[in-house]
C-alpha cells in the first residue's frame, strides 16, 4: 500500500493564496506571482515527486519536491539546517553579542520603490558603521568580524526594515599580533554607533541617487527633505545583552536567519473574507495578540517583504568575511588558545537514520518511482501568461 506523505500543519500560507489570491488582482508584479505560485505549489503533485518502498516490509511512501522558494515556510526549515551545520564550526569561544539596526520608517514608502538599493545601503551602512567604531583606539581599536541577517517585517507584517548583527565580543588587533576583547558585557557605545550609522546611511544614499534618481524622487530637494524628516527621527541601535556562548549563538541563529516574515504555526483561522493570526505586541511587553486581517490585505502585507531577485539576506562582514574567513578565524584561535573545530561528522550515519523505514523501523527506504509534475495550477489570476 502507498502512503501519502506526512499530514501537514492545519494551516497554511499556500491555503491562503489558494483560497484569496484573486484578491491582489491582475497588476501583480511578476515576481511577487512567481512567489504565490511556487508557494501555492510547494509540496504537492503540481511540481511532482517520488516514490520510497522499504526493502524489507515493503512499505511504500510518496514524497512530493519542495519549491525551494526563499519565502517559503516549509522550504526554510531545512535551508537553515543545511546553513546551521555550516557556522558550527566558525564559531569562537568568546562573548558574542547581538546588535540591531533599524532604518527610521520615513524611509519606508522609499525602501518599496527602491527595495535593492535602500537595503544594499543600509547593509553597507551597518557594516562601516561596526568595523569604523570598533577601529576607533576610543573604544576596542580592534578588526571585527560579523554576520549581518536583513529583517524587513514587525510581528503585525508592517514593513519595518531591520538589521540583526551577530559579532564576537572582541577582534584581532592592528598588527594581527593580539586578540583583544571587549569588557565584560558591554561591546560599543549604542549612541555613537547610532550617530555614525545615520551619516553613513545618508551619504549612501545620497550617492545612490546622484549615481542614478531614486524612484519616488523627483528631485535634489525632495531628497534632502526626506533626510531632514529622518534627522528627526530616531535612529535606533539596540545591543540586546551578550550571549551566553556558542551554543546560545547557535540557538538563536536557528531562530533568526532563515525566517520568513510570517510562518504557517502564527496562522490561526482562514474564512471567505479575512486571515487571523497571533503576534507579539513589542509595544507593550511582547504581549501576545490576534489579528484578523482581510484575506487580501493579508496577502498584500506578506509581500512587502519579498527580497529582490538574487539578494543576499544573509552577509558576512570584516575578519568572517567570505574571501579570508577562513584564515582570519584560524588566526583568532591561535591567538585565544583554542582547538580546531572538529571535522564533520560523516553523513552516512544520517543518511541512514533518514532513509529508514517509518514504520518498520529496519528496512531502507528505496526511492522506486518518479512522479512527473502535473500542470501547475495558479491561483485565479495569477498566471502571467
Amino acid at each position: 500500500m502507498t502512503l501519502p506523505a506526512p499530514a501537514r500543519p492545519a494551516l497554511e500560507l499556500a491555503d491562503v493564496i489558494n483560497r484569496h489570491g484573486q484578491r491582489l488582482g491582475d497588476d501583480l508584479p511578476g515576481e511577487h506571482r512567481r512567489i504565490l505560485t511556487a508557494l501555492s505549489c510547494c509540496r504537492t503533485a503540481a511540481l511532482g515527486g517520488h516514490v520510497h518502498r522499504c526493502d524489507h516490509c515493503r512499505h511504500q511512501r510518496i514524497a512530493y519536491n519542495s519549491c525551494r522558494n526563499r519565502h517559503c515556510p516549509k522550504c526554510q526549515a531545512s535551508a537553515c539546517a543545511r546553513w546551521m551545520e555550516a557556522r558550527a564550526g566558525e564559531l569562537l569561544p568568546v562573548e558574542y553579542f547581538h546588535v540591531v539596526f533599524t532604518l527610521p520608517d520615513v524611509f519606508n514608502a522609499l525602501a518599496l520603490a527602491n527595495r535593492r538599493v535602500v537595503y544594499g545601503a543600509l547593509f553597507d551602512a551597518v557594516a562601516q558603521t561596526l568595523l569604523e567604531v570598533a577601529a576607533n583606539p576610543k573604544n576596542l581599536g580592534v578588526k571585527i568580524g560579523f554576520l549581518a541577517i536583513l529583517h524587513t517585517w514587525g510581528q503585525n507584517l508592517y514593513l519595518h526594515p531591520h538589521i540583526h548583527c551577530v559579532v564576537p565580543g572582541g577582534g584581532l588587533s592592528s598588527d594581527g599580533s593580539r586578540w583583544v576583547a571587549c569588557k565584560p558585557g558591554f561591546f560599543l557605545p549604542v549612541r555613537v554607533l547610532s550617530k555614525v550609522f545615520r551619516g553613513k546611511f545618508i551619504d549612501l544614499l545620497k550617492r545612490a541617487h546622484a549615481s542614478k534618481p531614486l524612484h519616488g524622487i523627483a528631485d535634489d530637494a525632495s531628497l534632502h527633505k526626506l533626510i531632514d524628516a529622518s534627522c528627526g527621527s530616531d535612529w535606533v541601535v539596540y545591543a540586546k545583552p551578550p550571549f551566553g556562548g556558542p551554543a546560545q549563538v547557535l540557538k538563536y541563529l536557528a531562530r533568526y536567519t532563515h525566517r520568513i516574515a510570517i510562518s504557517n504555526r502564527r496562522l490561526m483561522a482562514i474564512d471567505d473574507r479575512s486571515v487571523t493570526f497571533h503576534y507579539k505586541d513589542y509595544a507593550h511587553g511582547n504581549r501576545p495578540r490576534t489579528m484578523a486581517l482581510e484575506a487580501g490585505e493579508f496577502l498584500h502585507r506578506f509581500l512587502l517583504h519579498a527580497v529582490p531577485s538574487g539578494f543576499m539576506r544573509i552577509r558576512h562582514f570584516g575578519l568572517l568575511a567570505n574571501r579570508f574567513r577562513s584564515a582570519n578565524l584560524t588566526r583568532c584561535r591561535e591567538l585565544l588558545e583554542s582547538p580546531p573545530p572538529l571535522p564533520a561528522d560523516d553523513n552516512c550515519d544520517k543518511d541512514e537514520v533518514q532513509d529508514r523505514c517509518p514504520l518498520c523501523g529496519q528496512g531502507r527506504m528505496i526511492r522506486i518511482e518518479f512522479i512527473r509534475p502535473t500542470l501547475i495550477r495558479t491561483p485565479p489570476r495569477l498566471d502571467s501568461s
